[in-house]
């Protein structure tokens, strides 16, 4: 048995997923599902393919976006989450949709039209640690994008992701 190539690239993933989405479906699922769905046809997909980024793939409420360049990553990711954070301006506070965002820089495999490996595992893990309407990014991010968007950085030390 003969092993095919792996084709690796280094690229910018972001990874996103609604905070609290299952309390969200429990409060109201056709209403989250029917909000979730706008989000994405007026905002979200129309940013990503504004900043020349590619949706991977989908799993209920998480999305998986990658792009050739970190500062487009970091400026779609910054500009979803102002969009969102104005989306949810009349909601009711238990009912506001708000992503939690990771982005990361770093050596992916392809697969077909997916992507795997360490870089898209530490994005997730960022998402994971970010605060509901933040976006957190690896060290790695930071230091391609200094000097390069308008962002402000807070520096939460060193993280151990699983």
């Amino acid at each position: 048995m003969t092993l095919e190539p792996v084709t690796r690239r280094l690229t910018a993933i972001l990874a996103a997923d609604v905070a609290g989405y299952g309390r969200l479906v429990g409060l109201d699922e056709e209403g989250t599902l029917a909000r979730l769905k706008a989000h994405r046809l007026e905002l979200i997909d129309p940013t990503i393919a504004a900043h020349r980024g590619r949706l991977v793939g989908t799993a209920g409420d998480s999305l998986l976006v990658e792009f050739a360049s970190v500062v487009d990553a970091l400026r779609c990711a910054a500009e979803i989450q102002r969009g969102m954070a104005d989306r949810n301006g009349a909601e009711a506070a238990e009912r506001r949709i708000a992503f939690r965002i990771g982005v990361n820089f770093g050596d992916v495999v392809s697969d077909g039209d997916d992507i795997l490996g360490d870089g898209v595992n530490i994005a997730a893990r960022l998402e994971s640690i970010a605060e509901p309407g933040g976006i957190c990014v690896s060290g790695r991010v930071h230091e391609e994008a200094a000097g390069k968007v308008a962002l402000t950085f807070e520096d939460i030390g060193e993280q151990r992701l699983k």
